[in-house]
């Protein structure tokens, strides 16, 4: 791990004094959890709009059955497959509403607190400090952080 001056003065990424590696490293690894989480969320979403979107179709398929004579088929797919729940009593947006409510609001909030009590809320600090070992300094391109007003 960096020593903690080797973040350029200023920045916001700076490790807090008295803080040490192991805490560093377990609150970055806290932190991309959350990271996996988001990504996780953001399929969920996906999930549900796909999900919306093929009941729509849905419409669309029961119309060819029925301009294909196959009325009978089109009933079928109208009164067993449209609008349905995706599973018991829900239909996604439920399902994403009861993901955001309850786990990931607790996850977010865990994360939170844990990373105000042992890194005085410095979000990232993990990477910055991999960020100073890793770039070439006074090389364009290897700034530590963009100039005023970028």
């Amino acid at each position: 791990m960096a020593e903690r001056d080797t973040m350029p003065p200023g920045d916001d990424h700076r490790r807090p004094e008295g803080i040490d590696d192991a805490t560093v490293e377990a609150v970055g690894k806290l932190g991309e959890a959350l990271e996996t989480i988001e990504r996780a969320r953001g399929r969920l979403y996906d999930f549900h709009q796909l999900m919306g979107h093929a009941d729509l179709q849905l419409d669309e398929a029961a119309e060819a059955f029925e301009a294909a004579g196959l009325a009978e088929d089109a009933e079928r797919i109208r009164k067993e497959i449209v609008g349905r729940n995706v599973i018991a009593g829900r239909w996604t947006f439920q399902i994403v509403e009861d993901f955001d409510d309850g786990y990931y609001a607790d996850f977010r909030r865990v994360e939170h607190d844990l990373r105000q009590q042992r890194t005085q809320g410095v979000r990232h600090l993990l990477e910055a400090e991999m960020k100073e070992r890793r770039r070439t300094h006074g090389r364009p391109g290897h700034e530590s952080r963009p100039a005023r007003g970028e």
